[in-house]
């Protein structure tokens, strides 16, 4: 489920037009993936061991147990960068979030701000501006990293404001245990201010969770896996990357399905056009999608 197991009401996925919780539509996902015979491993894979060879078995270790398979997706995703402050996990999902382009309805018409200041930063509060009646931009510094036609195009904006240069050294909940406030520090000078928000909104980066293929694939400098052209193919025969783990620009529920199915029918046609990959003999006349899953299904070993 990744980030979705985290979130509270999600509104921007096709086919639920009251909104569902991430939990619920995750385990929704995982209930039809297991109707078509998938089984579930609900644990920690802790070491690959990628085959180089057009054919080639891969495993894929959790502790002592070892599992072999001629393809592999990984979907390990993407964590949001976080502050790492007093209230910030507590408050996740009651005001503090990672992600404008989902929240930001839930806010409208409110006092927020956004921490950062990148690019991303920047498009989270442009987007932002567009519901809450305020958006304050908290940096450490009074330059910012990101481009300069996206720092024009916030500064254009009416309802942004800039608060530089202080970082955040706490949120602080209300009464009725949502965000009420932050405290800012001032870098340059000492003491605090209290800034009341209803909303504070994290735009510091990602982190591509993918250090479990660091040596075995290439990644680019941020972490992220590499793939062919459009493709969801990496640098080895079947292995294929798709989601967060890949995706550093639009990083949406919506997006990450498409790649993950994407990565499914790459992995079938290399299963398919791989001279190397034979048809199992216990494969012979099974059409239905469970007889193959249930055949295909191997006990680890340890």
């Amino acid at each position: 489920g990744g980030l979705l197991q985290q979130t509270t009401d999600v509104e921007n996925y096709p086919g639920y037009p009251d909104g569902v919780m991430g939990p619920e539509m995750m385990q929704q996902f995982r209930d039809q993936a297991e109707r078509f015979g998938t089984r579930f491993i609900t644990d920690q894979a802790t070491k690959v061991e990628l085959a180089k060879e057009p054919g080639g078995a891969h495993k894929v270790f959790v502790d002592d147990d070892e599992y072999s398979s001629r393809t592999v997706i990984l979907a390990m995703g993407a964590e949001h960068k976080k502050l790492g402050v007093p209230g910030e996990e507590e408050l996740s999902g009651r005001g503090v979030s990672y992600c404008a382009t989902c929240d930001a309805a839930f806010f409208k018409d409110r006092d927020t701000m956004i921490v950062g200041g990148g690019d991303s930063a920047m498009e989270e509060a442009i987007f932002l501006s567009k519901f809450a009646s305020k958006v304050s931009i908290v940096h450490r510094r009074d330059e910012f990293r990101a481009s300069k036609i996206m720092l024009e195009r916030a500064r254009e904006t009416e309802n942004i404001e800039w608060l530089t240069p202080y970082v955040v050294r706490e949120f602080v909940a209300g009464e009725d245990g949502a965000l009420d406030h932050a405290v800012l520090a001032d870098v340059e000078q000492e003491g605090t201010r209290d800034e009341a928000t209803a909303a504070a909104f994290i735009a510091i980066g990602h982190e591509p969770q993918s250090e479990i293929v660091h040596g075995q694939l290439e990644t680019d400098e941020n972490g992220y896996v590499v793939t062919e052209g459009k493709s969801t193919r990496t640098g080895l025969p079947g292995v294929f990357a798709a989601g967060d783990v890949v995706d550093h620009t639009y990083r949406q529920a919506v997006t990450a399905a498409g790649s993950g199915c994407q990565a499914a029918l790459d992995a079938e046609w290399y299963l398919r056009d791989t001279p190397q990959v034979e048809t199992p003999a216990a494969l012979a006349g099974l059409s239905s999608p469970e007889a193959i899953a249930e055949s295909h299904w191997a006990s680890p070993r340890s």
